[in-house]
């Protein structure tokens, strides 16, 4: 296998990514523990899988391993074949190594004895399973194993313990940093199991063998296993959605609702001492669920372009739409964001920003060398009521094929007129992916390009294509 592991930015060319296609775990999920499994709604599991990630992964495999779909759509669309080219357990299982499935990994690492005893004590020991139970699994196939583990269910259909419907959200189980692979410590109980299954296979699957002394964990501070409950930033938490590499010397850190300032400290501590970055930029934004993490208010397009939610950008945060009274009263003051630039060199004389757009603007000048003027497209093209609205179904969450080519939902109106009106052609993913088999279409020929993705039952889960990505290689910038 070439490249692996290497990530310098967020636009360079996508070469290969984790994934996971919506598992039947997602059709479990009930109202009353959505929001305890951190789900606002139900997903409707046939629509989400068919009408709609499908064309996700048809999409990324034209984009990255074209040989696997290349004048196949036929057949892999065929009814007959009841989508056995997205399921890991089939023979006919696309079994790309550019797209990588993570259940697919998961089952190739439960062929060793060794791993499948200690990975079902461990799941068994967190879930609370009994002794029975726990000697059951034992017996079971590697590839029924992994789908237990990652659905709850039985091979008989029992649900033994919860499902992980955010295992879809790759993003959050690690993130690239230049060839290093920092693991998350998730902040909710709901996403403990994924995030064991991910350490098990970072650091026993053979495709990361060559870098598995590059892989970083995080560990509590010895203070935080004595703090009260609610001294939230005091503990480690993690998850990958509040990490950027914008260059190959700066990292972005998010400190939210997922990410604590004791964390954030820790990996800036963690990335000055290896030397991988030289710089690491910290933006904390309000603890909300309309936030989440940094990727919910912001994504980058291009060098010079970005995708952000106006509240954060220069004329809100400075209330230039208020007259002097509303201004003192801070009647049109947005939520607040404290950003501070560490430099390893001088690491207790940190620069601040006041506004997002002040930051990404600096990235794209300092970091990535553009000259002209920084443009900002914002959700819902900056009106009220549609940046909210369509902030929720993740108009700023895009992920980045390559440069000026992005992936994003369908739904977000508005957003995407103000990507229209900054020169960027729209195309829907059906249509695109119809041009590319039929050869109308070379994936080198397309930029400046918004590919809208289906989106009604995947934007009910909370997250876009940035949540639902770990880019594990990306071409270097020119």
């Amino acid at each position: 296998m070439d490249q692996l592991l290497s990530v310098t930015s967020e636009i360079g060319t996508l070469k290969r990514l984790l994934v996971h296609s919506p598992d039947s775990g997602l059709g479990k999920v009930v109202p009353s523990k959505a929001q305890d499994w951190l789900f606002e709604d139900i997903v409707h599991l046939d629509t989400i899988r068919k009408d709609e990630y499908d064309y996700y992964t048809k999409l990324l495999l034209y984009f990255l391993d074209p040989e696997k779909i290349n004048g196949k759509l036929s057949a892999i669309d065929d009814p007959a074949s009841d989508r056995s080219f997205y399921k890991p357990c089939h023979p006919s299982f696309f079994q790309s190594d550019k797209v990588i499935e993570l259940e697919w990994l998961l089952a190739s690492i439960l062929d060793s004895h060794e791993i499948r005893v200690k990975l079902v004590a461990s799941v068994c020991a967190i879930e609370g399973c009994t002794y029975r139970v726990q000697q059951e699994l034992l017996n079971y196939t590697p590839n029924d194993l992994a789908k237990t583990f990652i659905t709850g269910s039985s091979t008989d259909k029992h649900l033994l313990f919860a499902p992980i419907p955010n295992f879809i959200f790759t993003r959050d189980i690690g993130i690239t940093i230049k060839d290093h692979l920092l693991l998350n410590k998730p902040a909710k109980k709901a996403r403990t199991r994924e995030a064991l299954l991910a350490k098990y296979i970072f650091f026993h699957h053979p495709f990361f063998e060559k870098w598995k002394h590059n892989i970083i964990e995080l560990t509590d501070s010895h203070h935080g296993f004595l703090l009260p409950k609610d001294d939230d930033d005091r503990k480690m938490t993690l998850e990958g959605g509040d990490i950027m590499v914008v260059s190959d010397n700066h990292v972005l850190v998010g400190v939210s609702e997922r990410t604590s300032s004791e964390a954030a400290a820790r990996i800036t501590n963690i990335l000055f001492e290896k030397n991988i970055v030289e710089k690491v930029t910290i933006i904390k934004i309000p603890k909300k669920r309309d936030y989440m993490h940094i990727d919910t208010v912001f994504t980058q397009v291009k060098r010079d372009v970005w995708v952000m939610l106006g509240n954060f950008s220069r004329k809100a945060i400075r209330q230039e739409d208020a007259n002097a009274i509303e201004r003192v009263l801070e009647i049109k003051k947005e939520e607040k964001i404290k950003i501070l630039q560490f430099h390893k060199k001088q690491p207790h004389h940190p620069i601040t920003f006041e506004s997002l757009e002040d930051l990404l603007t600096d990235v794209s000048k300092n970091d990535l060398h553009c000259e002209g003027e920084v443009q900002f497209i914002f959700s819902g093209n900056n009106e009220f009521p549609y940046n909210a609205r369509e902030q929720w179904t993740d108009s700023c969450n895009l992920l980045a094929l390559k440069e000026g080519v992005v992936l994003g939902y369908d739904r977000n109106d508005k957003t995407t007129e103000a990507f229209r009106n900054a020169g960027f052609r729209i195309v829907y993913a059906k249509e695109l992916l119809q041009q590319l088999d039929a050869g109308k279409v070379i994936i080198d020929e397309i930029s400046n390009t918004l590919i809208l993705m289906p989106s009604a039952e995947l934007s009910r889960a909370r997250g876009g294509f940035h949540c639902m990505s770990l880019p594990l290689w990306r071409e270097p910038l020119q």
